[in-house]
């Protein structure tokens, strides 16, 4: 098996620097010997093709002269038409994947099984295309450099670095909320401006997956070379906003460094989803996810003294140092998982160590079919036609609302914390570890929870088909009270007559409302919408990000005007409302994916 740091950015930089001769891959090391399967099927192949030849005597054979076989020991086999199985790729195939995974929220690695097929009984691991070209695929079941066959130990360090990635990036937008004060001071703005830097932070990390999270699906990129570079980036413009020498440069990195550090947060969940084969994903989403919500929640904590020793300016240093070191152990440990990238890359030192051109990797021409019109189709136009499919738009705005009062707290700490408590700037974000705690215990409880993944009773249903999208809709009614009831308590017992802990015991009911929402919804988007699930799931993040970042602006203000009991009370209660069209979602769902055009609606038989 490759090392982690061998197969990571910079162990795949210095391998193809040194031709080879650094980190060097099974293919090339000396004594490597080209599986039988793909040198019989290449030999077989040129037999075939020579016999059909008039004067096979008069032409000259090269090593490897095959006119091409498909080659691939896991992936499925049949004879296909090269340009039709490109485009081949139906809602029934995707369905099929789909029903291997239902504990994920990432639903966009459907390559290659999708476009061949074979018959139960066929052992044979090649076939022949048209155009002759050979297919390469993994050594065989048991291939080491798969990334589902690594070890439990190196799975869970990578799913510790993406999770670890992800709070760096999440942490970005609270830390600046110590730093409110400090930039209205020293820019001479009002407090909506000052906030501005947290909701343009959200927003970029709203849009940028729009961008940049396609980039990790196309083969010759993969995950890492969209996670290094964009964190590169991150680090930079973190710098940079450290040392705005004005308003408008604080403000415009802010947006940057949302905007480039969103990979973490759109793909991440892909990257775990590429280790781990159906329903066994669902352990590892769920502590990735611990990241991003203790991202959003310590980092008031980390940033809050800092504000009131160092100056405004150290929360962001602060950022600068966490995602910078990240960004270092990333490009060092973090192995490429993404399937595509790695057969190209195999398909490419197989050429070059056997001189047969023919040898391709399905990606390879899955990605020359794929134009940079369609790519910007599928990354920018899908995204928005299909945000206003109603289960879609629906459920976005519901995780929008429950996202907006999360980062609302923020706003809502600084009055009832340091305004009627009268804790200092440092004690100010100490009310967050509430959060915190919750947090763990929502965590466990979903643990136990997902052990129902894996009795019998749950996997013969899976395996039949019964399990539909809204079967995941009921974690999320039950979530939905956690929210107005934090909401209320919150604000009726955010008054100096009552000990502080109080509010604070309030506060964290609202973590397991929206983890578990987001949970169960952002299983049930792609679940609907399985051959569209990326596009559904950057919508998604869009519209709900777009309410977290709308929301802070006039936060203060209706906390100030209608009291903090009465704007949580508002808040509480168009929540409360919008758990009725929940549960008129979880029975009827099915009729509105039917009259969809881009929906499944799945069967016994799906």
């Amino acid at each position: 098996m490759t090392s982690a740091v061998a197969s990571s950015w910079v162990g795949t930089l210095l391998n193809q620097a040194s031709n080879g001769k650094i980190f060097p891959r099974p293919e090339q090391r000396p004594g490597f010997v080209v599986p039988s399967s793909l040198a019989s099927a290449s030999s077989s192949t040129a037999a075939a093709s020579s016999s059909a030849r008039p004067s096979p005597t008069t032409e000259k054979k090269k090593p490897f002269d095959s006119e091409t076989t498909t080659i691939c020991e896991q992936c499925p086999k049949k004879t296909i038409d090269n340009d039709a199985a490109l485009d081949d790729v139906t809602g029934t195939d995707i369905e099929a994947a789909l029903s291997q995974a239902q504990g994920t929220n990432t639903v966009a690695r459907v390559v290659s099984e999708s476009k061949t097929e074979s018959s139960p009984s066929e052992k044979s691991t090649s076939s022949t295309t048209t155009d002759e070209t050979i297919i390469v695929g993994w050594y065989g079941d048991d291939d080491p450099e798969n990334p589902r066959n690594w070890s439990p130990r190196k799975k869970a360090s990578v799913t510790f670095l993406i999770g670890l990635l992800t709070f760096g990036v999440y942490s970005g937008s609270a830390i600046y909320t110590p730093s409110i004060p400090g930039v209205m001071e020293e820019f001479d703005v009002g407090l909506t401006k000052a906030t501005l830097g947290l909701s343009l932070f959200v927003l970029g990390y709203a849009v940028g997956p729009m961008f940049l999270s396609p980039l990790s699906e196309i083969p010759a990129i993969g995950r890492n070379w969209t996670y290094i570079p964009s964190m590169i980036i991150f680090v930079i413009f973190n710098i940079v906003a450290s040392l705005a020498p004005n308003y408008s440069t604080l403000m415009a990195m802010r947006f940057w460094t949302g905007f480039f550090g969103s990979p973490a947060l759109a793909t991440g969940g892909a990257s775990i989803s590429d280790m781990y084969d159906g329903v066994g994903v669902a352990f590892p989403i769920a502590i990735w996810a611990v990241g991003a919500v203790c991202g959003p929640v310590l980092g008031p904590v980390i940033g809050g003294f800092s504000a009131m020793n160092l100056g405004w300016r150290w929360p962001m240093w602060l950022l600068t140092i966490l995602s910078g070191v990240t960004t270092i152990v990333l490009a060092l440990f973090l192995p490429e998982t993404f399937e595509g990238y790695l057969l190209l890359q195999r398909a490419k030192r197989l050429r070059k160590h056997t001189g047969n051109a023919q040898l391709r990797a399905q990606s390879e021409l899955d990605q020359a079919a794929t134009s940079f019109a369609s790519l910007t189709k599928e990354s920018l136009l899908r995204p928005l036609i299909i945000s206003i499919e109603p289960v879609v738009f629906f459920t976005s705005i519901y995780l929008g609302v429950a996202y907006a009062c999360f980062y609302l707290f923020f706003e809502s700490f600084v009055i009832v914390f340091t305004e009627t408590h009268r804790f200092n700037l440092g004690e100010s974000g100490l009310p967050f570890l509430g959060l915190a705690v919750s947090g763990v215990f929502t965590l466990l409880g979903y643990l136990w929870y997902l052990k129902s993944y894996f009795n019998p009773r749950f996997l013969a249903k899976a395996q039949r088909g019964i399990i539909i999208p809204e079967d995941r809709i009921g974690i999320a009614l039950f979530a939905s009270f956690f929210v107005p009831v934090s909401l209320f308590g919150f604000g009726w017992t955010s008054r100096e007559d009552i000990h502080w802990i109080v509010p604070i015991i309030f506060s964290a009911l609202l973590l397991p409302g929206v983890f578990l929402l987001f949970q169960s919804l952002l299983v049930y988007l792609p679940m609907s919408y399985p051959k569209y699930a990326a596009s559904v799931l950057a919508a998604n993040a869009l519209i709900r990000s777009s309410f977290a970042a709308a929301f802070p602006l006039f936060g203060h203000g209706m906390f100030t005007k209608l009291g903090v009991g009465v704007g949580c009370s508002v808040l509480g209660a168009i929540f409360t409302v919008l758990i009725v069209p929940l549960w008129g979602l979880q029975r009827y769902g099915h009729v509105l994916r039917r009259h969809s055009k881009y929906a499944h609606v799945y069967s016994a038989t799906s």
